[in-house]
């Protein structure tokens, strides 16, 4: 049976979010993050723009390390020649790439100006994965962007051309939310059908239905016979109203009605794992989780009604679909309300030295200490907040990749 797999785009589609942003060490640590959980892939960043290099590479040599497997590490560039092999010019060990072009007739004559015809777009689609082919990379995924609103004809032949050059998976991108369950089910199964490639889905939340369209496409793809790929982000973070959230996508697709029991997953899903990248994303865009979020806000297990109440201590399944200790939760969150010492820009040795003590993190002499010192206060300096314990532990044990995450070279 085909199967259902992740790729999260949060370090991707997520910090292209209007007022919001991540650093190259936080991008990291979700990476890390997303690692533990089980999901296949993480778009991580954009190699044609020259500021992501460093962090970029400073993933792939995590990933030769060992410390980012097995998840795949997997670049966004437009579906242009171009910018192919300006990708591999400045991350030459960069292995997975998701090519993007617009599909639809209103963006192809929107952004074209007339330029362009769907014929040009597809033939520019071909020479990028063709390009991308012969620099080395091992997997290629073919974005139509828009392709809620693209034709299906054209939509079958641009995905048709895309398996027969050897993309590994096609992309379909709700871009504006506009399907529905409906819809994006009957799309998505016929050119499973009728393609024979394993389809990705990217849904948007602009008329509120990414989660359950995502799911709904997914089914479509299995019940046409391919793997499906859902995109996701953490906390549902993204353009506009945002992407299909990863937390409440993958309890869809292991706890609902029709999918629980009845189709596969491709990698074990480490659902404990769902709180602490929950939390971590919400400290570092600097978004509250919302108190009714699937499986992590506030309310998820609060019960206040006494019929509730009365049901839930009797038998928690009576009004808990899942429990909370499946998602990580259950330690009481610990607030300091008396002396603090944080991380900071101006940090100095002895506060330094006090709250990696508290991690049981000692150093081999002071050299060593103030070394690690400097690379907090430069990632204070980028992130402007306090580092979270995962991150300093981070860049305790591994300074040399942290160094390079803190390093940005401006063109001369």
């Amino acid at each position: 049976m085909p199967k259902v797999y992740f790729i999260d785009v949060t370090n991707r589609d997520g910090v292209q979010t209007a007022h919001l942003g991540l650093s190259k060490l936080e991008k990291t640590m979700i990476n890390i993050y997303l690692n533990d959980m089980g999901i296949f892939q993480s778009e991580f960043g954009f190699p044609t723009t020259r500021h992501e290099s460093a962090y970029l590479q400073a993933n792939l040599e995590l990933a030769d390390m060992g410390v980012l497997q097995p998840i795949r590490l997997s670049g966004w560039v437009r579906a242009v020649v171009k910018d192919v092999e300006t990708a591999f010019r400045f991350v030459p060990n960069i292995r997975h790439l998701n090519l993007s072009i617009s599909t639809s007739e209103q963006m192809v004559s929107g952004k074209f100006q007339g330029k362009r015809k769907q014929e040009d777009v597809l033939m520019m689609m071909v020479d990028a994965v063709d390009a991308a082919k012969a620099l080395g990379a091992e997997s290629i995924g073919v974005n139509a962007e828009d392709a809620s609103r693209t034709n299906m004809d054209f939509l079958t032949k641009f995905a048709s051309a895309a398996r027969e050059h050897e993309a590994q998976r096609f992309r379909y991108c709700d871009t504006l939310g506009y399907d529905d369950p409906f819809s994006i089910y009957e799309a998505v199964k016929v050119l499973a059908e009728n393609v024979g490639i394993p389809i990705e889905l990217h849904c948007h939340g602009d008329l509120g239905m990414a989660v359950a369209n995502s799911v709904a496409g997914a089914k479509g793809a299995i019940d046409g016979g391919q793997d499906a790929y859902i995109n996701t982000t953490v906390n549902g973070v993204g353009e506009r109203a945002g992407n299909a959230d990863l937390i409440a996508t993958i309890l869809a697709v292991t706890k609902s009605k029709g999918f629980v029991g009845k189709y596969q997953m491709g990698r074990r899903i480490n659902l404990k794992k769902a709180w602490n990248i929950s939390r971590f994303a919400s400290y570092a865009f600097g978004i509250p989780i919302p108190i009714n979020q699937p499986g992590v806000g506030a309310n998820a297990f609060a019960h206040s009604s006494g019929i509730h109440a009365d049901g839930v201590l009797k038998d928690p399944q009576n009004y808990e679909l899942y429990h909370f200790a499946e998602l990580g939760r259950g330690e009481p969150e610990l607030v300091e309300t008396g002396r603090e010492i944080c991380s900071g820009e101006y940090g100095g040795i002895s506060g330094f030295r006090h709250i990696m003590g508290k991690m049981a993190i000692t150093f081999d002499d002071s050299e060593e200490a103030e070394k690690i010192l400097e690379l907090v206060r430069y990632a204070n300096v980028e992130a402007q907040r306090p580092l979270v314990e995962d991150e300093l532990l981070f860049i305790a044990r591994y300074p040399e990749i942290a160094k390079k995450l803190l390093t940005l070279t401006p063109l001369e």
